[in-house]
């Protein structure tokens, strides 16, 4: 009679099993076949357009910008740069407060087009040269543990994925190479790439072009022994109680 509750007890500790933590910080899982591995797009399909909380810098020179070329030849020093390199936020409303000309839309725009914008409206200047660059353009990479993701400044416009991985410290012991999410807004939403860098062939994903705001998902190996360990040896630990218990309970009869 014992056994038979301990036989019951343990078939209901098992059913336990499915809910423990086995594998459960893996983030983003997808359906087997609902993965593109065909249609990675290589290069950015439009350029970049400036968005709300973007931070942006700008240069403002005269003269179509002769004082650079005479700074870097130190002919002289007499034209100088108008404006600092200070950060200016895109507002919610999609304009950024710049000096003297104050409130400009620039949100939605490219970088050439809010350079040819802001030259326009600086056009009280003598032949104004702007140059303008957005500063924190960024992706994120989990490189196969989550405890190692980092944020990574987008400080080239021509960053690879290659380069994106290294700057994140490469993929991790834990990272599976050839299960590697690439995660991309397109008109709005997010498209879900994926990528095989586990052999030769993979060469020819290495010089695709990041984007702003791309997730680069590195999916990790189960640590089964790590997790095994702590979600069964509480149960084995139970169980023991348990036969303990009945043990003193069949010997006091």
């Amino acid at each position: 009679m014992m056994f038979r509750k301990f036989i019951w007890l343990f078939a209901f500790l098992v059913m336990l099993l499915p809910s423990c933590g086995v594998n459960s910080n893996v983030m983003f899982k997808v359906p087997k076949g609902e993965i593109n591995y065909d249609s990675i797009p290589m290069t950015p399909s439009e350029d970049y357009r400036i968005s709300v909380d973007d931070k942006i810098t700008f240069n403002l020179n005269t003269n179509n910008g002769a004082a650079i070329i005479d700074r870097m030849s130190g002919i002289s020093e007499s034209q100088r740069i108008l404006t600092k390199e200070d950060e200016y936020v895109v507002r919610g409303t999609g304009e950024v407060e710049l000096p003297v000309i104050g409130s400009v839309h620039i949100a939605g725009l490219t970088i050439e087009e809010c350079e040819d914008t802001l030259t326009e409206r600086y056009s009280f200047y003598q032949n104004p040269f702007v140059q303008v660059k957005v500063t924190n353009q960024r992706v994120i990479v989990f490189p196969g543990n989550g405890s190692d993701a980092r944020v990574i400044p987008l400080e080239n416009t021509n960053t690879t994925l290659m380069e994106a991985l290294a700057q994140a410290g490469g993929i991790t012991d834990r990272g599976k190479a050839n299960t590697i999410k690439l995660m991309r807004k397109v008109n709005g939403q997010r498209e879900v790439y994926g990528i095989d860098l586990s052999t030769i062939d993979g060469l020819k994903y290495v010089d695709m072009i990041v984007q702003a705001n791309d997730y680069i998902y590195v999916e990790p190996t189960p640590d089964l022994a790590k997790e095994l360990s702590e979600d069964v040896v509480p149960i084995i630990s139970l169980l023991s109680s348990a036969l303990f218990i009945f043990s003193a309970i069949n010997t006091l009869k």
